[in-house]
């Protein structure tokens, strides 16, 4: 008997024009790293975020680390970011020689905890630290408190870096996600909301930090007839060809968002008469794009039933799933990190679940999904 396909948690989806766009590239041999597509998808991203100023990068990390070095972070400073995040969060920091701090997370929307915040501030102030930079993560696509993060880093003269690489459409109180702070990162791997396969973006109402961003993302050239350089600098940034495929891909993006919240509400009426179980909460003001749905499960009130076990079955199901992201205040590498919070984010790992959320999953796998998770439940 013949193996059922793969059911992906989020694989990419196109929408139907990115190889008209790639040809275009190709018909003009812009197939170099920089070329007029790259300078479309980033008017294409500021006019739909808001932000005044995008420059399209390779990937979110890359990003967040031009952030870092714009900000002169460097050994011997502090950076403090959220605790549950994907490591591309925290390891720009490290690249810099810096101390990540930790913040763990608050109950509403699973974000940075802004009186754990405030919290680690005051302590590491007063240690003698000096802190360059806060990193709030908008996580699964849920955007954080921002307005208490932001009075809480004007209070302390601390610049803002948000990363909103995993909700590119999720808007707080009106204003995108990624748009509030001093600057902002965008995701576009292959199982964000829109992909360029890989790729990311920088974002910023400051247009002399997105300018410096482009002269470092591509090796800190001088101005000059021959090959110069006074600044150490990377090899990141995006190409024409994928940049290409990003104008393609901003074309469903609200078409993308719109199944991505569909499909957490069929999870929800599906599993609502489930005791024990729960998911992310959107508050009144946020606007979620749902990327991944995460599910909670209470096995002391799910009858036994456990994230990991319905993890297990899915898998022997050939369905794709994941643990939510395990906090970085956990991950070996991290270990002499410092960190401050409740330890919320360690009961949502240990209990949490992100279940199939692709846009392009077909009736057909949303049937042997809804088998296996009913008949786990005993539905």
């Amino acid at each position: 008997m013949n193996e059922l396909a793969k059911i992906w948690l989020a694989s990419p989806h196109m929408g139907g024009s990115e190889m008209e766009y790639v040809k275009e590239a190709f018909d003009l041999n812009w197939i170099a790293p920089l070329g007029p597509h790259v300078n479309a998808f980033e008017k294409k991203l500021a006019a739909y975020t808001g932000a005044k100023h995008v420059a399209v990068l390779n990937s979110g990390t890359a990003a967040l680390h031009l952030a870092l070095i714009m900000q002169g972070v460097g050994a011997g400073d502090e950076v403090i970011c959220q605790s549950i995040t994907f490591s591309g969060s925290a390891n720009p920091i490290a690249y810099q020689m810096a101390m990540p701090v930790f913040i763990g997370s608050e109950a509403q929307t699973w974000n940075m905890d802004p009186n754990a915040l405030e919290d680690a501030i005051k302590d590491r102030l007063a240690k003698g630290k000096k802190i360059k930079a806060i990193i709030p993560v908008h996580l699964y696509g849920m955007p954080a408190m921002t307005d208490e993060i932001t009075a809480i880093a004007q209070k302390y003269g601390i610049a803002i870096i948000e990363d909103a690489a995993e909700s590119l459409g999720a808007t707080y109180k009106g204003r995108h996600t990624g748009t509030d702070g001093l600057m902002g990162i965008l995701s576009f791997n292959g199982n964000k909301i829109i992909t360029t396969s890989g790729g990311g973006a920088l974002m910023s109402d400051n247009e002399e930090l997105i300018q410096k961003a482009r002269f470092l993302s591509t090796q800190a050239r001088d101005n000059a007839v021959h090959y110069q350089h006074s600044h150490i600098g990377y090899n990141y940034r995006m190409s024409n060809v994928l940049a290409a495929i990003g104008l393609g891909q901003m074309e469903v993006l609200d078409e993308r968002i719109k199944e991505k919240r569909a499909i957490h509400q069929w999870y929800e009426e599906m599993l609502a008469q489930v005791e024990g179980v729960s998911f992310l909460p959107e508050p009144e003001g946020f606007y979620a794009t749902r990327w991944l749905t995460c599910i909670l499960i209470d096995p002391l009130k799910a009858k036994g039933k456990s994230a990991s076990g319905l993890f297990e079955v899915l898998q022997q199901a050939n369905i794709d799933a994941r643990p939510l992201w395990k906090p970085m205040h956990m991950q070996p590498v991290f270990h002499q990190s410092p960190y401050y919070g409740s330890h919320l984010e360690e009961k949502l790992f240990d209990n949490g679940l992100c279940l199939p959320s692709g846009t392009n999953m077909t009736d057909d796998d949303r049937s042997r999904i809804k088998e296996v998770v009913q008949t786990y439940f005993g539905l």
